[in-house]
């Protein structure tokens, strides 16, 4: 990838000209194609907008066909260039790639298959072309109509095109076409594209969740403050998926987001958006840490320090269902104890037991009742130190009461 081209501008590219006849003469466009672009090229916009208005699948038709059959990259790029602009004048004019007279066509994949082989401005431009196409096809409900045509080829899907994008903006996350715009443009792309529910199953599939987090970060240039808030947009549109919000909540972008709050004071409205995204990820993570989530972590007998476990809120929202099925869950704990081999359950466990003991007004009674103390006292002399330090918590808890046990533990 050379430079000259990683930083060219549609304005730049728009300038060339291009040999429309010789295409013509070695049959790459048909006599219709080279009327249509002759009418419609180095014109101005608001002739061009007529064109388009008047007779716009067309246009599309015959953009997309040189994309499939012309590989020169000066016309690739200039192709592009003509798209790009014709959607950045009107957005909704993306809707033209899924005109029914168009069924027969496979619109999207040239620009799938240039997310991959061509230069930087080849791939920019394609993502961001395929974005605003996907984003403007039909609902389900008008794609009868759309498809209803009998398709002589198979055609590119609209999950092999999502698939596609995730997977390319994963990489560009992860390791940028361009040095400064590879990763701002794979966000924006995201941010869109975030909004359909199948979008953000795909991209906590291909573990994409982590990539946002080192974006999250207080900010000084206008450009980062940009990217910044089109990253909060994306984690905001995951933080509606469930999955999502478990690898969020064990990620670091709740910190991260916080961070960026205390020192985002001048930008008002990026304050409120970030404050807002906060709460709605708070909400949710408490959601998910509610007392169902508890019992099937402690059912299935592996433990690990989520965050309820720590959440004093948790602990006294949810002590009394401690109690349910003659308690069920304890007695699941304290089994736990004499059963697992998993240094990191154990800890947890005894940790569990101890703020069993220090929320539930007779909790050191029903924990002595049920034998907890000595299995307890057993794993004091285990070898790992998490699990020696949590049950020698849990017997001063036991011994001393959570009042005293809570002054030993400062």
């Amino acid at each position: 990838m050379t430079m000259d081209h990683s930083d060219l501008t549609t304005e730049q590219v728009l300038r060339r000209d291009i040999p429309w006849e010789t295409y013509m003469s070695t049959k790459l466009i048909t006599g219709t194609g080279l009327q249509l672009l002759r009418r419609y090229d180095k014109k101005p916009e608001n002739y061009k907008a007529q064109l388009l208005d008047d007779d716009g699948p067309s246009y599309i038709r015959v953009l997309v066909s040189i994309l499939r059959d012309i590989f020169k990259e000066e016309t690739v790029e200039y192709v592009l260039a003509l798209i790009d602009e014709m959607l950045t004048a009107n957005p909704t004019r993306a809707r033209l790639f899924h005109d029914t007279s168009l069924a027969n066509e496979d619109t999207y994949e040239p620009f799938l298959r240039l997310l991959w082989k061509g230069n930087w401005f080849i791939q920019e431009k394609s993502c961001k072309i395929l974005s605003l196409i996907v984003s403007a096809r039909p609902k389900p409900q008008d794609a009868a109509i759309a498809n209803g045509s009998s398709k002589s080829k198979e055609l590119t899907t609209i999950d092999d095109v999502l698939k596609g994008l995730v997977e390319w903006l994963c990489t560009q996350l992860k390791k940028p076409s361009h040095p400064s715009r590879g990763i701002p443009t794979a966000i924006s792309c995201l941010a869109t594209l975030l909004k359909e529910p199948v979008v953000r199953s795909l991209f906590v599939q291909a573990d994409g969740v982590k990539l946002l987090v080192p974006l999250i970060s207080p900010v000084s240039s206008q450009q980062s403050i940009q990217l910044l808030y089109e990253t909060c947009l994306c984690v905001w549109l995951l933080s509606y998926y469930e999955p999502a919000i478990e690898q969020l909540g064990a990620s670091r972008a709740l910190p991260h987001l916080i961070e960026v709050v205390k020192g985002s004071t001048k930008e008002k409205d990026l304050l409120e958006a970030l404050n807002q995204l906060e709460g709605g990820l708070q909400d949710n993570i408490k959601k998910l840490s509610s007392f169902d989530k508890y019992k099937q972590e402690v059912l299935l007998g592996h433990l690990d320090w989520s965050l309820m476990h720590k959440d004093p809120m948790f602990w006294r929202e949810n002590i009394t269902k401690f109690e349910e099925n003659d308690f069920q869950i304890l007695r699941v704990l304290i089994t736990i104890l004499d059963t697992s081999t998993d240094p990191r359950t154990l800890a947890v466990a005894c940790f569990d037991l101890s703020q069993f003991i220090q929320y539930h007004p007779a909790g050191r009674i029903i924990v002595t009742d049920l034998k907890a103390k000595e299995r307890v006292m057993k794993l004091m002399n285990h070898e790992n130190p998490e699990v020696t330090k949590n049950a020698l918590l849990c017997i001063q808890r036991l011994f001393l009461g959570a009042k005293y046990a809570s002054f030993l533990q400062a």
